[in-house]
């Protein structure tokens, strides 16, 4: 299973701690992330994880270029519900629901 990783800047620390408690199930999956996420996990799990760049110079729009062309079966996005812009959150979550890829944005749906 190909999974995505991404979280906004006051989630990447939760992102972290969600992969160290699942690193085992992650190991067994091909993981990407956006730059500066997928360091953070790859620093605290030992996770391989392919990076692309970070989300606001265009690793958002890689990973859902990914997800339209059916090349990513699970996203996890934990979004910061105190930054108060969603636009990315939804459009990701949009192209999710589009392409039938289950989509959680918090520790809960994960």
């Amino acid at each position: 299973m190909n999974i995505a990783l991404i979280a906004h800047d006051n989630k990447k620390e939760l992102m972290a701690q969600f992969c160290t408690a699942y690193c085992g199930i992650l190991a067994q999956h091909t993981l990407c992330a956006t730059a500066t996420t997928g360091q953070i996990i790859s620093d605290a799990t030992g996770l391989t994880i392919h990076r692309f760049l970070s989300f606001s110079h265009g690793g958002g729009q890689q990973i859902a270029a990914r997800i339209a062309y059916n090349e990513i079966d699970l996203v996890l996005f934990f979004c910061d519900a105190e930054n108060g812009n969603f636009d990315e959150v939804n459009r990701m979550a949009r192209l999710c629901d589009q392409r039938q890829i289950p989509f959680a944005s918090n520790v809960a749906t994960a």
